[in-house]
């Protein structure tokens, strides 16, 4: 358990020092902006269709821009889903719960996402894909690991179904 706290403790000073780096070092993103997407700094572009960005924009609202304009009731939901997540694996996770590792993911990405929005009353992202043509949300390492969390309980759900009993 250390070494998965002291890595989930490296995600989330991942998380932070990004979004300070992206506060720092790109222009907001303007969807009027001319400049490769959106006033972005280009990573790679029409690799099989695909192009990534970094763009700075916020996000007062969920995935998405969801609830934008509730910002306190979205805070006390994150709130909630953080303590109770933290709850159940420290104090009554059992053997068949869920499995531990995607759940912290997920607890670590919404910390995240509370820090900013403590410190800035808004969250920061920064990740910006472009699939075909089509701009997909912009989004953070926060983001991605409750994205990732998500799939791995999936993943994991499918797999202790499959398996045989002993």
């Amino acid at each position: 358990m250390k070494k998965i706290a002291i890595f989930l403790a490296f995600l989330l000073g991942a998380d932070i020092f990004s979004k300070m780096a992206a506060i720092d070092g790109i222009a907001p993103m303007s969807s009027f902006d001319r400049a490769y997407p959106f006033g972005g700094i280009p990573i790679f572009a029409n690799f099989f269709g695909v192009s990534f960005s970094l763009n700075y924009v916020t996000n007062t609202g969920a995935a998405w821009g969801l609830f934008a304009g509730h910002p306190g009731l979205l805070f006390g939901l994150r709130t909630f889903i953080i303590l109770g997540l933290a709850s159940y694996l420290l104090f009554f996770q059992k053997g068949d719960g869920l499995p531990k590792f995607p759940t912290w993911l997920i607890v670590t990405g919404a910390v995240g996402n509370v820090i900013d929005y403590l410190l800035y009353g808004h969250v920061i992202d920064f990740l910006h894909f472009n699939f075909w043509g089509r701009s997909f949300p912009v989004f953070n390492l926060a983001d991605s690991y409750i994205t990732l969390g998500v799939v791995g309980l999936v993943f994991a759900r499918s797999i202790h179904k499959t398996s045989p009993s002993p």
